[in-house]
């Protein structure tokens, strides 16, 4: 598969409790849209199960024509809001179940963190690979450690599959992440307070 440059990452856990809505989570991802991003993948470890799927099925019913959409996390929701792929982490289904649970035709894609998980993705059902965090994230609690951009080369090596950056890429590095092996760069905060103008102007960078 070709993954686009920009892989933008829509997470509930960035909104305050009271924008925590499906209006205001479409709004934002309708935005990014906007501003070139064709790829997203909903994030949401915050609510109940009803209210994700809720979200979910919006964001699919509003974006479904322009953006493809990846779940993170939940093959069931994934399934039952329609969308066109799942992402699991290192703690989640592996690349092997969940492809068994979407179907041969979804988009899979996993989370690593070092060589061996790469090596491991890059022999399972995954059709893309995440590595990071290349550099210092805030956009988890307890993130795994820094691998640098010395490390996405390596990862680079060691896989031909589509290789998307994770973790504290911005405007600032992103061209230094994709000079360094990455195909795709996943972004959360750095598209925070302009959705539409940072997707343009990362888009702008990274041809």
């Amino acid at each position: 598969m070709v993954l686009p440059r920009l892989y933008a990452i829509v997470d509930v856990s960035c909104f305050t409790p009271q924008e925590r809505t499906a209006g205001v989570i479409v709004d934002y991802a309708r935005r990014l849209a906007a501003g070139g991003a064709t790829l997203i993948q909903y994030r949401d470890k915050m609510g109940h199960t009803r209210e994700m799927l809720g979200r979910a099925r919006e964001l699919r019913r509003v974006l479904a024509d322009d953006v493809t959409l990846v779940m993170n996390d939940r093959a069931d929701l994934c399934l039952a809001a329609g969308y066109h792929g799942l992402h699991v982490g290192t703690d989640d289904l592996t690349p092997n179940s969940a492809r068994a649970i979407i179907g041969p035709n979804a988009i899979l894609g996993v989370s690593t963190h070092n060589l061996e998980q790469v090596l491991q993705a890059d022999s399972s059902a995954a059709d893309y690979i995440a590595f990071g965090p290349i550099f210092l994230t805030h956009s988890k609690e307890r993130p795994d450690p820094v691998v640098g951009l010395d490390m996405l080369r390596q990862a680079r090596s060691a896989t031909r599959k589509p290789l998307v950056a994770i973790g504290g890429v911005t405007r600032a590095n992103a061209r230094a992440v994709m000079a360094a092996g990455a195909d795709s760069v996943a972004i959360i905060s750095d598209l925070l307070e302009s959705p539409r103008e940072a997707a343009e102007e990362l888009l702008r960078l990274l041809v």
